[in-house]
């Protein structure tokens, strides 16, 4: 935009983009008004909304030191949306005032685009017309919210903005690098994720077919996603079996890339030295499920899911203070395992660490317990993550059911993807 001021006076330009910008708001009150409550209603029309953007910035150039013509303008404005407030309650029995608060934005966008950045004016117009196109987006969005949702959102509110700042950095072992706020910090983030894929789940996908199940399920557990949708194939047929096993794969592919962003978020080091591993296994699990996929026999009833998705609170304050318990036991268990058994009993501990959740025993480890080199750290996350696809492959088998029919293609499957994982560790181990 300054660019622009070079070559047009400045004048013009404020004056075509305040025009616009009320115009546009203008359009969008009318196309809402007239749809939903009927043309008596309006407060004007969109050439009204145009005029008081125009009348805000004359007024606002004629005294740009005191601003009272502006001010006066506002009171008057205010006045006329206050009778027009009245005459809609009393005879139409129209109770929003959303129309009146957009109007004194509208009057305010001159001083504003006069003022501030081109990218401040333009989010404030981009998020004014949002908010009127999604009025009944957020009222279908509140019919279907659970009735302790905010809730959720204020829980993670308090463990995230409240908790984690007021937590001390200070080690509660001596020579252990373990501190209440490295514990709660890898609890928030892990959370984070996971309350993403919930609200994903809930809100976004909510009747979606089983591959998106597997794909949004995976950003918060593989584990639990995977023994879902085993136990949910039990009443499958044949045909629809490589479609469940592509959907748990898919979940398998999506957690490489949330252990992507997690160790994005605690370890930059490590993240330039394992990315081409986990975009890699991504490619490889995601590859591995849409073969799947295209060789199930295609039916009517073929990738629908009729039940919802397990949509349990990720943010229960027992799946917090467990996952901030194993943060703490592995924490330990890496620190006396390097202490005693060098990374040696490290590289054990990653393949042992696979029969339970390995994100904590991956986060403490980015966070630099015991000062594990880079190398060390990329090995041990592999080697966990090796380990955790096998014991999920496990759970498939067992929660599918021994006359299953997913049984040859979960060994398929998950066995290409292990064997796949296995040539990338020893790969890594003869380069390293």
């Amino acid at each position: 935009m300054e660019k622009l001021y070079q070559y047009l006076p400045r004048e013009l330009v404020t004056f075509v983009l305040v025009t616009l910008f009320s115009l546009l708001i203008g359009l969008s009150q009318r196309r809402i008004s007239l749809k939903h409550e009927g043309e008596t209603t309006l407060f004007g029309t969109d050439r009204t909304f145009t005029f008081i953007g125009i009348l805000g910035y004359l007024l606002y150039i004629l005294d740009p030191v005191d601003y009272r013509l502006f001010m006066g303008g506002g009171a008057v404005l205010g006045v006329l949306l206050a009778l027009n407030y009245y005459v809609k309650q009393t005879q139409y029995r129209v109770f929003g005032v959303t129309t009146i608060v957009i109007a004194l934005i509208t009057y305010c966008i001159a001083p504003i685009v006069a003022t501030q950045p081109s990218w401040f004016y333009i989010m404030v117009v981009v998020t004014v017309l949002l908010f009127t196109e999604l009025k009944h987006t957020f009222t279908e969005l509140a019919q279907r919210m659970k009735n302790d949702e905010m809730i959720t959102l204020a829980k993670f509110l308090a463990i995230s903005g409240i908790i984690l700042p007021m937590l001390p950095d200070e080690p509660l072992i001596p020579g252990i690098k373990l501190t209440p706020y490295s514990i709660w910090l890898a609890t928030v983030v892990v959370s984070g994720i996971s309350y993403l894929s919930y609200l994903l789940r809930r809100y976004v996908f909510r009747e979606s077919g089983i591959l998106v199940s597997g794909i949004i399920g995976g950003l918060y557990s593989s584990t639990a996603t995977i023994s879902v949708l085993a136990r949910k194939s039990r009443g499958a047929s044949a045909q629809e079996a490589p479609e469940y096993v592509a959907a748990m794969l898919l979940a398998v592919s999506m957690m490489f890339l949330r252990f992507l962003i997690l160790i994005g978020i605690f370890s930059r080091e490590t993240l330039l030295t394992i990315y081409p591993y986990l975009l890699g296994m991504s490619v490889v699990s995601a590859g591995t499920a849409w073969y799947l996929h295209l060789r199930r026999k295609r039916t009517n009833e073929a990738g629908q899911s009729e039940e919802e998705e397990d949509s349990r609170n990720p943010l229960e304050f027992k799946v917090a203070l467990i996952f901030a318990g194993l943060f703490v036991v592995f924490t330990v268990l890496t620190h006396y395992t390097l202490l005693y058994a060098g990374t040696g009993g490290l590289t054990l501990l990653s393949f042992v660490s696979g029969f339970s959740d390995i994100t904590p025993f991956i986060l403490n480890l980015l966070q630099g317990t015991g000062g594990v080199a880079t190398l060390v750290i990329t090995a041990c996350s592999m080697q966990a993550i090796v380990s955790n696809i096998a014991v999920n492959m496990c759970y498939a088998l067992f929660f599918a059911g021994r006359g299953s029919a997913l049984r040859g293609w979960i060994l398929k499957g998950f066995g290409c993807v292990i064997a796949v994982n296995v040539c990338l560790l020893l790969l890594f181990y003869l380069i390293k």
